[in-house]
């Protein structure tokens, strides 16, 4: 019989609520993938604000069923991220509801073709400030709270910052301005803040009518054969954020190998 292999150094978290005393904003946390992390993070023991723009209802719901589990773990808090001072507004409300700031989570991101030939100003204003700039104001606008607690930065990229999406010139280039992001603030703040970011491939479909056709074959360029889910992106919001505390500027791709 093989001896069974010991690893002195590691250590492997059991705590059932490890981010407790812990505050994350997030931006897009309502519906979707943005509100499975809330439930999740909540779920290990963080405070949370969600930020919404149009999904007033989704967001005060998720509240309402996550603070009957906690009571006043969850607030909310409606805003455009486009407006200039949206960002303070958001890290001051964090503040004030929980005291602290400890991850900021970038995720909120507006989606959809930008054809060549028809693509307008108002597109690529629109795309580039809630998948780029509203990621950069609300860091910078965050930095000094996050500093504090030796805090995250956790930026939602896309595979398709470093592979184009067909028909979606404007958002591709967003995301990679997003990547280049997460890279650049993780030496800008350094070494109190941590900087990260997840690129998911196909783990939720649009919400737009989609071919059948269509989603077969982007499941089968996956090496996993299958589609992801929402958990999975949670679950690695939530290793970045429990267990990781020596990764910053890298991207994890969530894609069941689709970037291969």
């Amino acid at each position: 019989m093989h001896n069974p292999v010991s690893f002195p150094h590691m250590t492997i978290n059991n705590d059932p609520s490890p981010l407790q005393s812990r505050v994350v904003l997030i931006t897009g946390g309502a519906r979707r993938v943005g509100a499975e992390i809330v439930r999740v993070l909540h779920g290990a023991g963080a405070s949370v604000l969600i930020h919404y723009r149009n999904s007033a209802g989704a967001a005060h719901a998720l509240a309402g069923e996550l603070n009957r589990i906690r009571p006043n773990s969850v607030a909310v808090e409606c805003a455009d991220l486009v407006d200039a001072d949206a960002a303070d507004h958001l890290v001051e409300t964090a503040l004030r509801e929980f005291g602290r700031l400890d991850i900021l989570i970038n995720n909120a991101s507006t989606f959809y073709p930008t054809a060549i030939g028809e693509t307008t100003l108002a597109h690529w204003d629109d795309l580039m400030a809630s998948n780029l700039k509203a990621p950069f104001f609300l860091s910078q606008a965050a930095a000094p709270g996050l500093r504090t607690q030796r805090g995250l930065i956790l930026n939602i990229v896309d595979i398709h910052a470093l592979r184009p999406l067909k028909r979606h010139p404007v958002y591709s280039i967003a995301k990679a301005g997003l990547a280049m992001l997460t890279r650049s603030l993780a030496r800008e703040l350094g070494p109190d803040i941590r900087v990260n970011g997840i690129a998911p491939g196909p783990v939720l479909w649009p919400e737009r009518p989609m071919d059948e056709d269509l989603k077969r074959e982007i499941t089968a360029k996956t090496a996993l054969k299958r589609h992801g889910t929402p958990q999975d992106v949670a679950a690695t919001a939530l290793f970045l954020a429990r267990d990781a505390p020596y990764i910053t500027g890298q991207i994890i791709a969530v894609d069941g190998g689709r970037s291969i």
